[in-house]
């Protein structure tokens, strides 16, 4: 059987406690990866390293594939945030965030199905910020048709491979006619005349969340630039139960840095109590983006096993803290690998 080597970014707060758990669950699936570990974030600092070290970068760059821990960013000051830095760096230009409901999660709604699906190198994240004068500061909203272009072919590309059936941009193309616009013209473009067989339409962002908390069923695939796609999908997170349940994928060519939506929860480090799902799945992600990358039919094989397994865990009733339940990190990872090992028997 072959092993692939995967660069691991443990995070910092819970990051090393939920990275560890998935660790354990991959082993008991069977999941054929060897991690190399590389730090990032205050990690990476407290070892007297850069924020985002060189050595980690190059790391994953050779392997083609990470899982990362949350990592810190300071509010307002401090260092720019590793994670925007990251896809940057490596051009991991499409962010992907499912998100469904799972059994045994009680939430508002039974029936939402979506995948958020975010521009993740330009638009304000681009940190091109300035003072003007001691008391005017600017950030530019930067968009490019390369950028605009790509995230679109592949957002179409994906919707077919998945076999989704609508894709839905959010915009704010009423306001900001030149970016914005730009984004909007060149999606139009694609569906045209690549993809006509995919249904699509385009809603004003602030009507579009509006509508997403009424009645979530009625979209499939969204598709927004960087900002709007990072505020989008934490409010599609609280749908189904909030960031502890989704997982994120930073994708680009040919690297893919898999990771929990989830921040790095400093207030909870260290007590054993942070719900491993989101990494977890992250990592369900990831085997999946290997078996389909290098054909491997071991990796699919264990994505589904704990897939099934974590299914199966949370509708026993097998709930962390975050979710209603009593169950601490390594209660869950626990009754997981149990009917993971269970499947086999």
């Amino acid at each position: 059987m072959n092993s692939h080597d995967v660069v691991l970014i443990p995070g910092d707060g819970i990051g090393p406690e939920v990275t560890d758990a998935a660790s354990r669950v991959l082993e008991a699936a069977g999941a054929p990866v060897r991690f190399q570990v590389h730090h990032a974030g205050l990690a990476a600092l407290d070892r007297g390293d850069e924020v985002l070290p060189e050595s980690t970068v190059d790391a994953i760059r050779h392997c083609g594939v990470a899982l990362k821990g949350p990592c810190t960013t300071p509010v307002g000051e401090g260092f720019t945030s590793v994670n925007v830095q990251l896809r940057q760096k490596l051009n991991l230009f499409a962010a992907v965030r499912p998100v469904r409901n799972l059994d045994g999660v009680s939430t508002r709604f039974d029936d939402v199905d979506l995948v958020i699906i975010r521009e993740n190198t330009e638009g304000l994240y681009s940190g091109v910020e300035n003072q003007v004068t001691p008391d005017v500061v600017m950030s530019m909203k930067v968009a490019t048709e390369t950028a605009c272009d790509r995230i679109a072919r592949w957002s179409f590309r994906f919707a077919t491979r998945r076999q989704r059936k609508k894709i839905t941009v959010f915009h704010k193309a009423n306001i900001m006619k030149i970016t914005d616009g730009l984004f909007l013209r060149c999606a139009r473009h694609v569906h045209q005349t690549e993809y006509p067989n995919i249904e699509y339409e385009e809603v004003i962002i602030d009507a579009g969340c509006m509508k997403l908390v009424q009645d979530p069923s009625q979209f499939d695939v969204l598709l927004l630039e960087n900002l709007y796609g990072d505020v989008v999908s934490d409010l599609c997170a609280g749908l189904v139960g909030g960031l502890g349940v989704v997982p994120g994928a930073n994708i680009g060519e040919e690297l893919a840095v898999f990771e929990a939506v989830h921040g790095s929860a400093p207030d909870i480090a260290g007590q054993g109590v942070a719900n491993p799902l989101a990494v977890t799945m992250s990592s369900v992600m990831m085997l999946n983006h290997i078996a389909e990358s290098q054909d491997d039919p071991v990796c699919r094989d264990a994505s589904s096993r704990i897939k099934s397994g974590y299914n199966q865990t949370l509708s026993d009733g097998c709930l962390t803290g975050d979710l209603g339940g009593e169950l601490d990190t390594a209660g869950f990872v626990n009754a997981l690998v149990e009917r993971i090992e269970a499947s086999d028997s």
